[in-house]
C-alpha cells in the first residue's frame, strides 16, 4: 500500500529529531491536541505503512560524501515501494531527492507495470530508463548513470505513522521507526542479512513550507528536542560498513 494522493513534486523545509522509545510515547501522545492520522493510515493496522527505497550512488560515493560534508546543494536517486514482497502491488517510484540551502526538494515518477521486479544492478537501472515515465526525472537519472555512473546499492525500510497538523496543512509530522538496512542492488533481495539501525529510537521528521506553529514550538522545549542532521542513507551506509571502503 501507498499514501494516498503522494505528490510527484515538493519543495519544503524538513527538521528531524531522535526519539528513544519513552520520549516518542510521551510526545506523540501531547501531539494529538494538535495533529490527526493521515486519512490513510486511520483505518490500517497500526496505523503506519512499511517503506522502502533502493539508493544509487557512484563509485566515489559523491551523494554519501556531499551529505557528511554538509554540502548546502545535494542531491541523491532512489527507488521507492511501498510493499514488503516481490508479489505486492504497490507501486514503484523513481525519485531524485536533494537540498539547495535550507529548502528539500523532491520530485518523483512512477515507473510502468513491465518493471522487471527482481532486477538487480545494472540490468534494473537499464530497466528504470525503459519503464520510468518520461520527464526531468527519468532524464536526470539516465544523465547521471551515463555521466557519474550511478548503480544501486543500499536498501533502507521503515514503518511510517503520518501525522497533519489540524490547523495547517502544511505542517506533516512523522514518525519512521523500525529501521534495517541491506548492502544490496535489487529490490526484494532474499539473500542480503537485514541490518537494523537505531534500534529502539524513532526519527521524527517535520515537514512545512512557511513556519513552524508556536504549540509545535512549545513541545521542543518542553521535551528539550534538539533537530538533528541524519541521513538514513548515509545511517545505512554506515551500520553495514561500507563507510569503511570509501576513499
Amino acid at each position: 500500500m501507498m499514501p494516498a494522493a503522494s505528490p510527484l513534486h515538493f519543495l519544503r523545509f524538513e527538521f528531524k529529531y531522535v526519539l528513544d522509545r519513552t520520549t516518542r510515547e510521551a510526545v506523540e501522545a501531547e501531539l494529538q491536541h494538535f495533529v490527526e492520522l493521515d486519512p490513510f493510515v486511520q483505518k490500517q493496522a497500526h496505523q503506519q505503512y512499511f517503506v522502502r527505497s533502493l539508493y544509487f550512488d557512484d563509485r566515489r560515493f559523491s551523494a554519501f560524501h556531499d551529505k557528511n560534508d554538509g554540502r548546502l546543494t545535494r542531491s541523491k536517486f532512489r527507488l521507492r515501494t511501498y510493499g514488503r514482497e516481490v508479489e505486492d502491488t504497490a507501486p514503484w517510484f523513481l525519485e531524485i531527492k536533494g537540498r539547495h540551502n535550507n529548502l528539500v526538494f523532491k520530485h518523483r515518477t512512477p515507473i510502468g507495470a513491465a518493471m522487471g521486479k527482481r532486477a538487480r544492478g545494472e540490468a534494473l537501472s537499464r530497466e528504470l530508463l525503459v519503464n520510468a515515465a518520461p520527464g526531468d526525472v527519468r532524464d536526470q537519472f539516465e544523465c547521471a548513470r551515463f555521466r557519474a555512473g550511478i548503480q544501486p546499492y543500499v536498501l533502507v525500510d521503515y514503518l511510517r505513522r503520518p501525522y497533519i497538523s489540524k490547523f495547517d496543512p502544511d505542517f506533516r509530522l512523522t514518525f519512521d521507526a523500525e529501521l534495517a538496512a541491506r548492502a544490496t542492488d535489487t529490490m526484494f533481495d532474499e539473500v542480503a542479512p537485514a541490518r537494523a539501525m537505531l534500534r529502539g529510537f524513532t526519527v521524527m521528521e517535520i515537514k512545512f513550507r512557511r513556519h513552524v506553529p508556536a504549540w509545535f514550538h512549545r513541545i521542543l522545549q518542553a521535551y528539550e528536542l534538539r533537530r538533528q542532521s541524519i541521513s538514513k542513507v548515509c545511517a545505512a551506509t554506515e551500520a553495514l560498513g561500507l563507510a569503511s571502503s570509501l576513499t
